[in-house]
């Protein structure tokens, strides 16, 4: 009988996914711990008539957890843990000041705080999906939807900081 033996390229990584998607989750789940009162103090702020309802940012945060994780464990499947961790570095630092926004807008109130953090958190996106792009070009294509949404939450948050000088 021959044994089936698979090959780097064959591995599928199954323990990198369960790690990627640990860490993916446990931003997730920071991130709502600081916004539990979110809806709450959300809706008592000054927006710009282009700011979404409350109700969108769970549902689009969701799909784009989602796809930065499918992300990461596609740069990994295709190079494999050592030669994938300058990327993996990069989407480790993203996740963790993605984690950090909610709780310096919705706990310590600061508008300032979150909008350098925002600012830091588009960076890093960007340098994330540039480097998933030059290893696997579908993991950078999805970090674009995550991209732009990060970009758009830097224009809101300066804007809702800027109508609120009080609250934030």
């Amino acid at each position: 009988m021959r044994s089936i033996h698979l090959s780097r390229e064959d591995h599928p990584h199954w323990k990198d996914l369960a790690l990627i998607a640990a860490a993916t989750l446990a931003t997730a789940a920071l991130g709502g711990l600081a916004s539990v009162d979110a809806a709450s103090f959300y809706a008592s702020l000054a927006k710009p008539a282009w700011a979404p309802p409350a109700g969108v940012f769970g549902p689009v945060w969701t799909l784009l957890y989602a796809a930065m994780g499918v992300a990461a464990w596609l740069v990994v499947r295709a190079q494999g843990r050592s030669e994938a961790r300058p990327a993996m570095q990069l989407f480790g630092a993203q996740l963790v000041v993605n984690a950090a926004w909610s709780w310096l807008f919705f706990r310590v109130h600061s508008g300032l705080l979150a909008f350098i953090d925002v600012l830091a958190l588009l960076a890093l996106v960007a340098l994330t999906a540039q480097a998933f792009w030059r290893r696997r070009r579908v993991a950078g294509w999805l970090m674009a939807p995550y991209l732009a949404w990060v970009l758009f939450a830097s224009a809101l948050t300066f804007e809702v900081w800027r109508l609120n000088p009080g609250p934030l």
